[in-house]
């Protein structure tokens, strides 16, 4: 059996585009000789549809697109993913569900039995899991076909009661095939290669997995599709971060090997190349899959600012990106020159408005209300919400999205003004602690300078007052990210990262920051994510709360 793994980008409730994709591969694969062709979970509707599920047009649209590619599978079958209703009175009205089509007909279906419902994922507000499991029988091979989490309850992590591989093999199948839309995290790619490794060699059975491709908002799908043969090696490791179709045969001795020379596999990247390249395809998608086209950023000279706006110009093309340069009368020299040395390294749009006016204004009429009080973080706010009101003016005018430019470290411990610096459409680096931003400037710069080297190098600044830095208000960011590490992904207390030698003040200091500031961070724009406990939908904290604070 020739079988064909199609890993593609698909768009939530464009059923249009999806459909034709599927199709599409469908007949790439037809013409290629294959037998199967197997799709991502949930590639007819998108991933995740969140509460489109619950409109009924959205589900018989779901029905009418999968009906649509039985049409071509009249000499060729496949499996595409879609939600369905649940056919039972019991439970959830919708199963996750995995058609498998031949001879213009659905011939089976199977449902997920295991429905995430942690950090990102919350399956379980949609879907039934299913407790019933047969084999597919296809061109004299038995599959047993699951969805993405089936195979992730593994021993060593035990998050359900129920295996459903454990049921499949008593109707002893020959070959495994898993559909799955599994979000990227820097830290992912090793541990589905484990679990997926460890599958096929517990059953014995060689295993295909496809896995989505391609940005829907915050979450990033990183492809990296695979196949293991009976003994858990791999086969093959499909390309990350954009699509790809590749072929194997399958014997009846359960061995798998190329229909097609197979190109040499790239090295996997590090964490911050991957990174990098998860960032591109959050910005790219975002505006493509959103009917956008162009961006704009605040360009202060500072590095977070300058990585933000080399990976827009990069993502979407420098013609499509415009970098406002917004000096204060607290900016320095050097940093206008940098910014001025970034656009024009890139070739973007620029302009500069000062905004010292701007900001005199709104303290001349204050004046009556501080009444002769000192300067503090009122005028270095009204400094910051400037510039927004600024740029989001010329979004309002001319179409633009304006690009977040705060990362997890600030947005972490609250060091950014709500409504000003981080406001914005989508936030690029939202989910890249500090020190990994400055890992970032210099990847970009691998092949020559494109940051400005000053921009990298200089202590980091918001310059909201005279001669002010960072490290003013905040501690070291090599200590502060390892605290934060171990407090938001690690989810340890703040007693457990005393233990671990930091000094105990930093320690409570940084987590009493951090809460405090969670009533910010339910007001910032949607962040990219790349690692695995990010701002946002994976991070669901009271903002009232007490415990640790």
């Amino acid at each position: 059996m020739k079988i064909a793994l199609a890993q593609l980008n698909y768009h939530i409730g464009n059923f249009e585009s999806n459909t034709n994709k599927i199709i599409d591969h469908i007949r790439k694969a037809r013409e290629n000789g294959a037998d199967l062709v197997v799709f991502a979970e949930l590639c007819v509707s998108g991933y995740p549809s969140r509460d489109f599920l619950e409109f009924d047009e959205f589900i018989d649209l779901c029905e009418a697109s999968a009906q649509k590619i039985a049409e071509e599978c009249t000499d060729i079958a496949c499996i595409i993913g879609l939600p369905t209703p649940n056919d039972k009175p019991e439970g959830k009205e919708l199963n996750n569900t995995a058609y498998f089509i031949e001879n213009g007909e659905v011939k089976a279906r199977a449902h997920k039995a295991l429905l995430p419902n942690y950090d990102i994922f919350d399956e379980y507000r949609y879907f039934e899991p299913s407790t019933e499991f047969s084999c597919i029988e296809f061109k004299g091979h038995r599959i047993a076909l699951t969805i993405c989490e089936d195979l992730w309850n593994t021993i060593e992590n035990p998050l359900y009661i129920t295996r459903p591989m454990d049921i499949l093999i008593e109707e002893e199948p020959d070959v495994m095939i898993n559909i799955a839309a599994s979000p990227f995290a820097y830290n992912h790619d090793e541990e589905r290669i484990g679990i997926l490794s460890d599958n096929a060699n517990r059953y014995g059975l060689p295993l295909f997995y496809v896995n989505n491709v391609g940005a829907q908002t915050e979450l990033i799908f990183d492809g990296g599709s695979l196949v293991f043969d009976n003994t858990g090696r791999m086969v093959d490791e499909m390309p990350y971060f954009e699509e790809a179709m590749a072929y194997y045969d399958l014997d009846k001795q359960g061995n798998v090997s190329f229909a097609h020379p197979s190109t040499m596999r790239k090295a996997r990247q590090s964490d911050i190349e991957q990174i990098h390249s998860a960032i591109l395809v959050g910005i790219r998608d975002y505006f493509y899959k959103s009917g956008f086209k162009q961006a704009i950023l605040g360009l202060s000279g500072g590095i977070d600012s300058a990585v933000v706006c080399a990976l827009a110009a990069e993502a979407l093309g420098a013609e499509n990106v415009m970098a406002v340069l917004l000096p204060s009368r607290f900016s320095s020299d050097h940093s206008i020159k940098d910014a001025e040395d970034l656009v024009k390294n890139l070739g973007c749009m620029h302009t500069t408005i000062p905004i010292k006016s701007v900001t005199e204004a709104f303290e001349h009429i204050l004046e009556p209300q501080f009444k002769g009080l000192p300067f503090n973080i009122a005028e270095e706010n009204i400094q910051s919400r400037s510039r927004a009101v600024l740029l989001m003016a010329m979004c309002n005018k001319f179409g633009y999205i304006l690009l977040n430019t705060s990362n997890k470290s600030e947005a972490a411990v609250g060091y950014g003004t709500l409504y000003g610096d981080m406001c914005g459409g989508i936030s690029v680096i939202g989910d890249v602690y500090k020190t990994q931003v400055f890992e970032l400037a210099r990847h970009i710069n691998r092949n020559g300078e494109i940051i400005p080297e000053n921009s990298i190098v200089k202590p980091p600044s918001a310059e909201l007052r005279p001669n002010q830095k960072d490290t003013d208000s905040l501690p070291e960011y090599e200590i502060l990210d390892q605290i934060l590490a171990e407090y938001i992904e690690g989810r340890s207390s703040s007693a457990a990262i005393i233990r671990m030698g930091f000094d105990e003040k930093t320690v409570r200091r940084v987590i009493k920051l951090t809460n405090l500031a969670e009533h910010k961070r339910y007001q910032t724009p949607p962040i990219l994510r790349v690692s695995p406990k990010a701002f946002g939908m994976g991070r669901r904290m009271p903002i009232v709360g007490k415990y640790l604070s």
